[in-house]
């Protein structure tokens, strides 16, 4: 079942911002930066000292900060990890590729939504192409040179405007050449781990459902 709750509760209960809530995550209003400590009664417990975890642990939690920031159920992340598992090459890298190259992380990634949450409802509402035909599922594999687009109807709706006149999202990553007058953009390359902006322990992913 998708999480539903406050999406900032998620951040500080992972103690890192998971860019949830679009550019209000870059402002001081970013919960995590107003309060870095985890959500509850007992969030503050032990003056601010981190408990030792376990490995185990360690593990469930890099699970869950990854699952939380692709906006993932449980369902989704173990299929996007069995995928991979069964690719040549490192499973975690292969983990983060499935999961950067799906249609809505690449239309947040273009700058097309201010957040996943926003890109996956673009997407299942159709308002975005690949290659020319509208595509509703949010889960779908982008491959290098197929062009993601905003329907040229749906360009002037007001996240997708907001979206692209965002100061605070950066320049597009190194592996994506995005047209931002048209609202479209490819994979131009598949990155490598360091060309991948998440702050993850990915092995630790694999070691948990390696068990």
């Amino acid at each position: 079942m998708r999480y539903t709750g406050p999406s900032c509760r998620l951040c500080r209960r992972e103690g890192t911002k998971l860019f949830l809530k679009g550019t209000r995550c870059l402002t001081e209003k970013c919960a995590v930066e107003r309060r870095g400590y985890a959500p509850g009664q007992h969030g503050q417990a032990g003056g601010g000292r981190p408990r030792k975890q376990s490995e185990y642990a360690k593990q469930l939690r890099e699970k869950q900060k990854v699952k939380r920031m692709y906006g993932l159920s449980e369902r989704q992340f173990r299929n996007a990890y069995e995928h991979a598992s069964r690719l040549p090459g490192v499973k975690g890298t292969n983990l983060l590729l499935a999961l950067e190259t799906r249609l809505d992380n690449l239309v947040y990634r273009m700058g097309f939504a201010t957040s996943r949450k926003a890109a996956r409802q673009l997407v299942m509402h159709g308002h975005v192409q690949v290659n020319g035909r509208r595509l509703d599922i949010p889960s779908a594999q982008v491959v290098i040179g197929q062009e993601v687009r905003v329907d040229p109807s749906s360009r002037e709706l007001l996240s997708v405007k907001l979206a692209k006149e965002s100061a605070g999202r950066g320049a597009p990553m190194s592996w994506l050449s995005v047209d931002m007058d048209n609202a479209a953009g490819r994979i131009t390359e598949l990155p490598v781990r360091e060309a991948i902006p998440v702050n993850a322990q990915e092995q630790l992913i694999v070691e948990l459902y390696s068990k």
